[in-house]
């Protein structure tokens, strides 16, 4: 989880790099094109055609389009945003899922939860500070971001009874991949050098070996015990903001982070005591 989420930090300082001299939706097409062959070349060989098996197709291509929209709502808004504060409104995915999974996959959510829930949410305020003269209409794009990365985890549990989880991780990039490499022509840009390549050509890396290694650590661990490790993303992507790009976040965004980290660490509390009662 800890490497996975490490990566996850040099994928988003690639594309806010990348983002400075081409277009976001090239850089997206990188990600899923790259993240696309490195799990093909790594399953075909194993499993074949069979890998591509699924007992509910529709929803594989449904997770595989939110994932597509997360990317392209998370690429743009990291043109303007701050890695903290993107990483920080990131922080209320777990409560959105938790909120969504009453009507979706008809689980209880008792007081205590929806409790946390709604101040994680009053956390996402402090960051954003609606009515601030500085507040910049991207952070839209970063919360319709968590809204997708929501339904994304939730096709997942979904999924995760039928399918294999190597089949999951092949239909992944598949979406993306397949609507954006007709479209290449017409937004290609050429890399200003050498460096620009290789993040170019990392995307995939960064993002197919980082979802790998999600899958691995919840083969080995239950999500309520992995869920918190996600939190140290805040760490690399602080770090990372200010060696690359020398940006720290403000106070109102650190204050704002600490009251959803907080809110979802209770969250997922609360889903061990409940797991865990006779």
């Amino acid at each position: 989880m800890l490497v996975a989420f490490l990566l996850f930090t040099f994928l988003d300082t690639s594309a806010k790099l990348l983002a400075e001299e081409m277009n976001s939706l090239q850089i997206v097409w990188a990600r899923f094109v790259g993240h696309a062959v490195l799990v093909a070349v790594v399953l075909m060989p194993r499993k074949g055609t069979r890998v591509l098996a699924s007992s509910n197709l529709r929803l594989q291509i449904i997770r595989s389009i939110f994932l597509f929209a997360s990317t392209i709502f998370n690429f743009f808004a990291l043109r303007y945003l701050q890695l903290a504060t993107t990483s920080s409104i990131m922080f209320t995915v777990p409560l959105l899922v938790a909120a969504l999974s009453v009507p979706l996959l008809g689980e209880h959510v008792g007081w205590r939860r929806w409790t946390a829930i709604a101040v994680g949410f009053i956390g996402v305020l402090i960051i954003v500070r609606p009515g601030a003269a500085d507040l910049h209409w991207a952070i839209g794009l970063s919360l319709c971001n968590v809204v997708a990365v929501a339904l994304y985890q939730i096709t997942t549990r979904k999924l995760a009874a039928r399918d294999h989880s190597d089949t999951t991780s092949l239909y992944s990039p598949m979406f993306g991949a397949i609507v954006l490499t007709p479209l290449l022509p017409f937004i290609w840009e050429e890399p200003s050098g050498p460096l620009a390549w290789i993040l170019l050509c990392g995307m995939g890396v960064f993002g197919g070996i980082g979802h790998w290694l999600l899958i691995i650590a919840h083969r080995y661990a239950p999500a309520s015990l992995l869920a918190p490790f996600s939190y140290t993303s805040i760490l690399w992507m602080t770090i990372s903001g200010y060696l690359v790009f020398g940006h720290l976040p403000d106070g109102w965004t650190v204050v704002g982070a600490a009251v959803v980290i907080a809110s979802g660490l209770y969250v997922f509390h609360r889903e061990r005591v409940r797991k865990s009662a006779p």
